[in-house]
């Protein structure tokens, strides 16, 4: 299984188990996702939900192989299971805590923006190298990227596409609490019990209330951030950087304005 499930002690935990690819996200482990966080909506012994990986990597973003052939026309429309996935987690009533271990590149970060308590360990690295790929933000990490770290360090993180720390995503408000990888999981695991024990109905209205003055807005940026995400997937900057890739080689974008 590329994504391992299990329930205990009111904790649903989403593992991503996929190491011999780095843990690269197929539609089959989006949809997965999907599935199992609108499960716990509706099931009542679901108090917290905890997102992992391997102590060696949280993800590598999309399966390129897998991305690119379900691409189609390039439309990035809602019935993706990407989509599928990230309105799941975005519209998640109950608490959703991240233990973050090694790369979490792409998607794997954008995602921590939706989660509510994100730990990560000392090991961890995260990227968005959408500019690098030919491509634009995604799932609003234009806007919640730049409300966390502000503008300028931002801009440096989405424009140049660059790797950076766990301790530097701490300082830009990405992630609660940096701990020794060998205490990651065990801390998280615990933050999560004590969610548990607390009253699930006013842990959901603290999240609905903290999240309700930028609900409307990160609906509009994801809308306007997927139309320009279509156009640049199938446009040429991205199919030099996509081949580039395949052919293990630097993409050459200096004919492109």
């Amino acid at each position: 299984m590329d994504i391992v499930t299990t329930t205990a002690n009111g904790i649903l935990t989403i593992e991503f188990n996929r190491p011999e690819r780095k843990n690269a996200i197929t539609g089959a482990m989006y949809t997965a996702m999907a599935e199992a966080l609108r499960g716990a909506e509706t099931d009542s012994q679901v108090r917290a939900i905890l997102i992992t990986g391997k102590p060696e990597i949280f993800t590598a973003g999309n399966d390129l192989d897998d991305f690119l052939n379900n691409v189609g026309e390039g439309k990035m429309t809602e019935s993706r299971p990407v989509f599928q996935f990230m309105q799941a987690l975005e519209g998640c009533t109950k608490p959703v805590i991240a233990a973050v271990a090694g790369a979490a590149v792409g998607i794997g970060t954008t995602m921590l923006m939706h989660c509510d308590l994100v730990y990560a360990a000392d090991t961890a690295k995260f990227s968005m190298p959408f500019s690098q790929l030919g491509l634009c933000p995604e799932f609003a990490s234009s806007l919640l990227v730049a409300q966390a770290a502000g503008y300028t360090r931002a801009a440096e993180k989405l424009m140049l596409g660059e790797a950076f720390p766990a301790q530097e995503a701490f300082e830009m408000g990405i992630v609660a609490k940096v701990l020794p990888a060998a205490e990651l999981l065990a801390f998280a695991q615990g933050q999560a019990a004590k969610l548990v024990k607390l009253p699930a109905a006013s842990i959901r209205t603290t999240k609905a209330l903290m999240k309700r003055s930028r609900a409307a807005l990160v609906k509009d940026t994801i809308a306007a951030e997927n139309e320009r995400f279509s156009a640049m997937l199938v446009g040429g900057e991205a199919k030099e950087a996509f081949t580039a890739f395949f052919e293990k080689r630097k993409p050459d974008f200096s004919k492109f304005d």
